[in-house]
């Protein structure tokens, strides 16, 4: 008789479950998920029923598949974590502000599906590469950078992003995850602005954004390192953060990182950069 009693019924509610899910080799098992989910892992297209997300969750839409499980993270809203709770399916609910909450939550996912050592070593691969660019950036200049997840109203970015930017040769201005406004970025003359908008992809309207907000001449800009980098490599916490450090690295050092990695897009110059 066997004595793995783990999900075979997944439902994820946020992109960075189902991501965790496929590291760990367990798409098999990921019955429904959100349209999210669907952009940041393009396989599960048109294979997976689709259902709303952990903000506006449905338990008529998550009954419909017959979970035994189902993941979600935040945001929450109260309403939404109420219908999933009425969906009477195992809840593993995530709230992840920090790397190690993220490293954390990646064990947490592969305990309750009977794969630590997998999750151990996603977690060990996302550890070694974040150590590996603290080296490489050690002795580069620190360059103060505006990372925001939001534009109207302005957030700055989670405290996990503000980690990376730390790895990556930065020194991240501003309180992570809270409200800001433009002038008060703008009184901090930023080298590097940074925008990873929730659910924007790399579409961030960058010239329009420095326009509208008056920052045409911030440090930034007159140096032509404003930057979009797409929204799943730094507010998915999974490991698809670590394609995110390698953005910020290219933003945050050019000089040394050359290459502009996958997803990152440096708004285009409108006159030749002030060099001082």
């Amino acid at each position: 008789m066997s004595s793995d009693h783990s999900p075979r019924r997944v439902v994820s509610l946020q992109p960075s479950a189902t991501v965790t899910l496929a590291d760990l080799g367990l798409l098999d098992r990921l019955v429904a998920c959100t349209k999210w989910c669907a952009e940041v892992v393009p396989q599960i297209r048109s294979q997976r029923t689709l259902v709303a997300d952990s903000w506006t969750a449905d338990a008529a839409e998550i009954l419909a598949v017959n979970p035994d499980l189902v993941i979600a993270s935040v945001p929450y809203q109260a309403e939404a974590v109420t219908e999933i709770l009425k969906a009477g399916a195992r809840f593993l609910g995530l709230a992840p502000r920090t790397l190690t909450d993220v490293y954390a939550d990646i064990a947490a996912i592969a305990g309750i599906m009977h794969t630590s050592g997998r999750g151990n070593a996603v977690i060990g691969g996302m550890q070694s590469e974040v150590e590996a660019m603290r080296v490489r950036t050690r002795d580069l200049g620190r360059r103060r950078v505006h990372c925001e997840e939001w534009g109207k109203p302005l957030i700055h970015s989670q405290p996990w992003v503000a980690e990376l930017v730390t790895a990556a040769g930065g020194e991240f201005i501003g309180t992570p995850g809270a409200h800001a406004d433009a002038a008060s970025i703008a009184a901090s003359q930023p080298d590097v602005i940074i925008a990873a908008w929730c659910g924007a992809g790399d579409r961030v309207p960058l010239e329009k954004l420095v326009r509208e907000r008056g920052w045409q001449d911030l440090p930034a800009v007159r140096m032509n390192n404003v930057y979009c980098i797409a929204d799943e490599l730094l507010n998915t916490p999974a490991s698809t953060l670590i394609g995110g450090l390698h953005g910020l690295a290219a933003a945050i050092h050019p000089e040394t990182f050359s290459s502009l990695p996958r997803g990152l897009r440096r708004v285009q110059p409108t006159a030749e950069p002030v060099i001082k």
